[in-house]
């Protein structure tokens, strides 16, 4: 089976060439597959490509940042999607020119403006898969309106958390398409676990005000007012490392927590602490966290939707707390802190429980599930039959109507505005 994945920019850095990156790798043990990347900046990808899997740009934007056709709006890629700016009529006809000539025979898209494109230009005989890396309630509602037409024409939708896919089924009527969570998977640790014995507390990820590095920082003191031979260091960069800064020296946590800059494979750092933190407000699955178990640190998060509490088992393998909530924060780390005891038992918890997002449990389920819809295809029926009862259909035709009277009311406010420009 040719595999082909549709990626935004492969040559960056984010959760979703990550996770793209990682299955593809392990797909690749039986399976030819491509990584087909709309955009390109850079001579090579910031991440380590498996030598078995093959990429392939469709824009450089070293040569054709200013094409003519590049300096036009998309027309195929959704206006609401989040990086529609990025997006031209280049893109749309190199993406277009793509998908009518592949010879994959299955194509996954990995984000809802490219979802839009594989479910409306992928030739018949394609099987068309859509993966989303965020949730449905993060859409604008002109958004999930876009996405009610288009992901018709799609075989299969995957999220990463069973709640999303919940989502999709009860919000969005897509008669025939199968949905189905499939989590994102973290390569095996080449490194011996993290013994639990440093004082060290560690997180990871983009400085964006979302991941909450503040309330985490706050959360902190506490930890080393009354410990403070404990470290936290948290590992990234973005547009809160100067703001980061600034309150770590309001605090007086100089000698305690440590902004390290980005780190690239995170494993070796994992591996040097104890416990691992994550204070987002939001979090579609949670691949740090993963990563951090995995390496043996039990992990202390917020319960933001969706990933957390489907990860992490509270008080098991490590503590879930309310959002926004710095004193809760702050006393779960302290419990682990406090008690060594607690702390090796759930790092125990953690190696055994984040075992089911190694890449064996999650390539299984992605095999059968892309077995399944070329099969479906090759027969001419659907992956999945509808089945859904009037109560279900009622209920997504609400949602449809909420979307579509808050989208064009949003379309009116905006050209008021502008015709008072």
């Amino acid at each position: 089976m040719k595999i082909s994945f549709l990626i935004h920019n492969a040559y960056g850095i984010g959760g979703t060439i990550t996770t793209t990156f990682n299955l593809a790798h392990a797909l690749a043990e039986r399976h030819e597959v491509e990584i087909v990347s709309v955009l390109r900046h850079r001579e090579h990808p910031n991440l380590t490509l498996d030598p078995r899997v093959s990429l392939r740009p469709l824009v450089d934007l070293r040569q054709d940042k200013e094409h003519a056709l590049h300096l036009r709006p998309a027309k195929v890629f959704p206006r609401a999607e989040y990086r529609y700016r990025q997006y031209s009529e280049l893109t749309d006809q190199r993406i277009g020119e793509s998908l009518a000539t592949t010879d994959a025979d299955v194509v996954i898209g990995t984000r809802p403006g490219l979802n839009v494109h594989l479910a409306l230009q992928a030739p018949s005989h394609v099987v068309r898969i859509g993966q989303e890396h965020l949730t449905l309630d993060n859409h604008p509602p002109g958004l999930r309106t876009t996405l009610r037409r288009a992901y018709r024409r799609l075989d299969a939708l995957t999220t990463v958390t069973e709640a999303d896919a919940a989502a999709y089924r009860r919000k969005m009527r897509l008669p025939g398409v199968r949905v189905e969570a499939l989590p994102n998977s973290v390569p095996d640790p080449v490194l011996a676990a993290a013994d639990g014995t440093a004082k060290v507390v560690v997180a990871a990820g983009r400085l964006v005000p979302v991941k909450r590095y503040d309330l985490l920082i706050e959360a902190f003191a506490a930890v080393a007012a009354e410990h403070p031979d404990w470290q936290l260091r948290i590992y990234g960069k973005g547009e809160e490392h100067d703001r980061l800064r600034k309150l770590i020296a309001e605090l007086g946590l100089w000698n305690n927590v440590f902004l390290m800059g980005a780190a690239t494979p995170m494993e070796a750092e994992w591996v040097k602490g104890s416990i691992g933190a994550a204070a987002s407000n939001f979090e579609p699955f949670g691949m740090t966290i993963v990563e951090a178990m995995r390496c043996g640190l039990p992990v202390v998060s917020t319960d933001c939707p969706y990933g957390p509490g489907e990860i992490i088992k509270d008080g098991v393998d490590g503590r879930l707390v309310p959002v926004g909530n710095r004193d809760a924060l702050g006393a779960a780390l302290l419990e682990l802190v406090r008690d060594d005891e607690r702390r090796l038992r759930m790092r125990r918890a953690a190696l055994e429980n984040a075992q089911r997002f190694a890449p064996g449990p999650v390539v299984e389920q992605a095999e059968r599930l892309l077995g399944e819809a070329v099969s479906a295809r090759k027969a001419g029926r659907a992956v999945v039959q509808e089945r859904a009862g009037v109560h279900r259909v009622l209920v997504s035709q609400g949602f449809a109507a909420r979307d579509a009277a808050f989208s064009a009311a949003g379309n009116a406010r905006r050209a008021i505005r502008r015709g008072q420009r």
